[in-house]
């Protein structure tokens, strides 16, 4: 074999043959289990309660047993020391030959198994004590070395070189984002502080789903395959069920199914769901999200722009310990109250044109002047949404509830009590981008049947996005449907903000990928 860097087959292959040591040596290399009692960032956290004076054995030091991954190693003969990664973080582990022979393999525990058969990423066990050795780093003086698990396939471990300017080059570092996403059990574990963001994520999500019981609202499940979708403006993934003989949909919201529960008499009934759109991939778009849904009987989009805010502020706090997130170049101060402007001024103020009492040709002609990309079957609200989207939603930066939308964006909504042509809705933005929609909810069966076909018609006009007529949802709101607020809020964007996120498949594990 040549001096040469093995090549990665080469490496699978040198490593495939060291699986076949360990079992000559009647170890195997891949056990049932292992009695865990301690964490590395526990230990580190607490090191005063375990802290010994001497690397020799105290007779009365706690021990501990902890496992993971190799990830360095530092051999010195006859002693090592190397780090070991669990699921909390590293700790060092000094090993010694003569203390972790065992009855079976006697020194070739360390000689064999720990020098010449484990690899970088191998999981293994220790038992041990902990004290600090002489450069003052807490240490795990290992009393038994037990292997747990063979890696084949070699881990990417950065190396930092000086070339010839004297400059620091690091090589082999697992940073090429597509590659990351791809391959996210890689980027855990060899960049680890990518798991504080999805620990954060899941610390948001819970605290969301407390401030909600805490009020009394009943957390459900709702279908995900459905015969007719509806909730939102979207296209759907499309699939058969082979039994039925029938095509249904995966979910692209789940507002009518929870709406028939406020019919049903719940007062408050909440879902954190999976939803599917079938739309392009970008920094804030994956076609499978995740989103939390809420309805509370007898109030309103103004009760819920309280709602919401106060949730997401405690949100804030929980997670950063104060009302203000670093988000990029931007510091957003969640603290309650957020500005609330109507729509039609929020465009007059960036545009100059006052939609307001505008017909639909003059909308459009005020879209070309604006260079809004136009598509076939576009419709007012269409057309109102997209400059909104181009001229206002990317400049609000701070949390603002932007409110009372043109009747014709919102198809779900209840008509606004003071303001023709109005509903009353809202959305929140935030970081330019919108995290959460809300409505005073249409609770008339007749107003709702006639919105439903203006959507069919827009439907037959080339818009795909457009709602379908839900004829069950229609006849379950003739039973009577109390007044009602709902909101839905996006967990993926959410999270981007509270963790001061770039793209959206930084918060998600497994983002959609073109196929390799």
């Amino acid at each position: 074999m040549s001096n040469a860097e093995p090549s990665l087959s080469e490496q699978q292959e040198i490593r495939l043959e060291k699986l076949d040591k360990l079992r000559e040596y009647n170890v195997n290399p891949f056990p049932y289990e292992y009695d865990v009692t301690h964490y590395s960032q526990d230990i580190l956290d607490n090191e005063d309660h375990y802290l010994t004076d001497t690397p020799d054995e105290p007779e009365d030091a706690e021990r501990v047993s902890v496992a993971g991954r190799v990830m360095t190693r530092r051999i010195m003969g006859k002693a090592a020391f190397f780090t070991l990664q669990d699921s909390k973080g590293t700790i060092q582990v000094y090993i010694r030959r003569d203390d972790v022979t065992t009855e079976e393999l006697g020194t070739d525990n360390y000689n064999k198994i720990f020098k010449k058969l484990t690899d970088i990423g191998d999981y293994v066990g220790i038992k041990g004590f902990v004290f600090k050795t002489g450069t003052g780093e807490t240490t795990i003086h290992a009393e038994t070395f037990d292997f747990l698990g063979k890696t084949v396939r070699p881990i990417p471990t950065p190396k930092e070189v000086e070339n010839e300017a004297g400059e620091t080059v690091t090589y082999d570092a697992f940073t090429d984002k597509e590659q990351r996403y791809r391959q996210r059990y890689v980027d855990l574990i060899v960049n680890p502080e990518v798991r504080d963001v999805f620990v954060k994520r899941t610390q948001m999500v819970q605290t969301m789903r407390n401030f909600m019981n805490e009020r009394g609202y009943l957390e459900v499940e709702t279908p995900i395959l459905q015969p007719i979708y509806g909730g939102a403006s979207a296209r759907p993934f499309v699939t058969h069920h082979n039994a039925l003989d029938i095509d249904l949909y995966l979910r692209i919201a789940n507002e009518l199914y929870l709406k028939r529960l406020i019919v049903g008499g719940f007062d408050g009934v909440y879902e954190f769901s999976k939803d599917f759109r079938n739309e392009g991939l970008s920094r804030f778009h994956n076609p499978e999200f995740t989103q939390v849904e809420l309805y509370v009987a007898w109030k309103d989009y103004n009760w819920m722009m309280d709602f919401m805010e106060k949730m997401v502020e405690h949100v804030a706090q929980t997670l950063h310990g104060s009302t203000r997130v670093k988000v990029g170049e931007h510091e957003i101060d969640f603290k309650a109250p957020w500005p609330r402007i109507p729509m039609y001024e929020a465009i007059e103020n960036e545009t100059g044109h006052d939609l307001s009492d505008k017909s639909d040709d003059e909308i459009l002609k005020i879209a070309k002047e604006l260079h809004i990309e136009l598509e076939d079957g576009m419709g007012k609200g269409k057309l109102i949404d997209e400059i909104f989207g181009e001229y206002v939603e990317p400049k609000l930066i701070q949390p603002t509830f932007i409110t009372d939308y043109p009747i014709e964006m919102s198809p779900l909504a209840k008509k606004h009590r003071t303001k023709e042509g109005l509903v009353e809705r809202f959305e929140a933005i935030c970081n330019g981008k919108e995290i959460a929609n809300a409505f005073t909810e249409l609770n008339d069966p007749v107003d709702q049947r006639e919105r439903f076909e203006e959507q069919a018609r827009l439907r037959a006009g080339g818009d795909e996005e457009a709602m379908t007529v839900d004829e069950d949802f229609l006849r379950a709101i003739e039973y009577g449907m109390p007044p009602t607020a709902g909101i839905g809020i996006g967990i993926d964007r959410l999270a981007m903000i509270m963790t001061n996120s770039d793209s959206i498949r930084d918060v998600l594990f497994f983002p959609q990928m073109r196929p390799e």
